[in-house]
């Protein structure tokens, strides 16, 4: 093959299945070059995936140039149609899978797995083109007319399991909310004991109380930012505030760190022991803090009064659960929950959240 008219890559062979393949490290730069999108321009006999998701490339494409001294990249895989051929760079037995892997100019490249990272690669050297010369790491599998492309695809993706966001959050050292959930779940002791750091829903017959995410998605809900965004010292303030007020204001919690009930229990009987109820708390301590900013944590306090058993069917049934007694938590169950909460600690609805309330009886909760 003329190496004046093909690709050149150091390159790594292997075999899988008595089929060779080969890991290059590819400059940035030859991305979006090289590599077809796997899109509705390409005829669907040759699509190896699913269409590309295009609201998940602006993220994908921020985390690079806003953590351009720090990101990190998994390897892309593709399939090669065309020409291709491997030199060692040594006789030496050990070394013989050491060498230069040649491919033809006019070879076809399809990713079968990376479209998104390919796709914010390219968008990001739009903004940094000095990156163009940093690597990522390409594993090619040979594939004449790229017939095993969908194959593939599928077989990469078969056993993948995504990591839950309780794990994302506990292994983000980036984001702040992250590592300010984490340090207050470490230093209030209910909250170290009974939260569950991997999972992001708790089994009938979990011992822990709440999960991370849980608590992530409330502190949230409570300064009312996204993920990644910076926090202020007053939002620090805030979040730690509600923690250690509601930890101290839920006799049921209360009951749980001494160990005279089971959070298994509590989840049968209370609404205390949902993800949906935190949500809800978070939701009215924002409003508080809004509109009473010097005594919000004073009504927060007024949990303690509060039945938050499932046999309340007057204040929870038709918001917190539906007619069947199954806790259902979205964005409208929570409302609910947050807006009966505030009329039982003594906080004046709104016109509209009022009419929001009445509503729900017409509502499939």
């Amino acid at each position: 093959m003329d190496p004046n008219f093909s690709y050149n890559f150091p390159a790594l062979r292997g075999k899988q299945a008595e089929k060779e393949y080969f890991v290059v490290m590819c400059p940035l730069k030859l991305i979006p070059k090289i590599f077809l999108f796997d899109e509705e321009e390409v005829p669907p006999q040759y699509r190896s995936q699913r269409i590309l998701n295009k609201s998940r490339v602006p993220d994908i494409t921020n985390y690079i140039v806003d953590q351009s001294k720090d990101y990190v990249f998994s390897s892309l895989t593709a399939s090669i149609d065309g020409e291709i051929q491997f030199t060692p760079f040594t006789d030496e037995p050990n070394f013989k899978d050491l060498g230069k892997l040649s491919i033809a100019l006019d070879s076809r490249f399809l990713i079968n797995d990376g479209q998104h990272r390919r796709a914010a690669i390219e968008e990001a050297l739009k903004i940094m083109p000095e990156l163009g010369n940093e690597t990522i790491s390409v594993v090619f599998f040979h594939d004449e007319g790229l017939e095993r492309s969908q194959q593939i695809f599928s077989d990469l993706n078969r056993h993948a399991v995504n990591t839950t966001s309780s794990i994302g959050i506990l292994y983000d050292h980036r984001d702040q909310l992250s590592l300010l959930t984490k340090e207050i779940v470490e230093e209030i002791p209910l909250l170290k004991r009974y939260t569950e750091m991997e999972k992001t829903s708790l089994s009938k017959n979990s011992p822990k109380l709440l999960a991370l995410n849980h608590i992530y998605n409330a502190n949230k809900r409570l300064i009312n930012k996204k993920k990644g965004a910076l926090l202020t010292e007053e939002d620090a303030f805030n979040i730690k505030t509600f923690w250690l007020t509601l930890c101290n204001s839920i006799h049921e919690w209360e009951q749980v760190f001494n160990k005279e009930i089971s959070p298994r229990d509590l989840r049968m009987i209370s609404i205390a022991g949902q993800g949906l109820f935190i949500e809800a708390a978070a939701e009215v301590a924002r409003s508080l803090i809004e509109q009473k900013p010097d005594t919000w944590t004073a009504y927060l306090t007024k949990f303690k009064d509060i039945d938050w058993s499932r046999s309340n069917e007057k204040d929870w049934k038709g918001r917190a659960f539906n007619e069947n007694g199954r806790i259902l938590k979205n964005n409208y169950t929570i409302r609910l929950t947050a807006i009966r909460i505030k009329s039982l600690i003594g906080i004046k609805l709104t016109k509209e959240e009022k009419d929001f309330d009445q509503q729900r009886s017409s509502m499939n909760v």
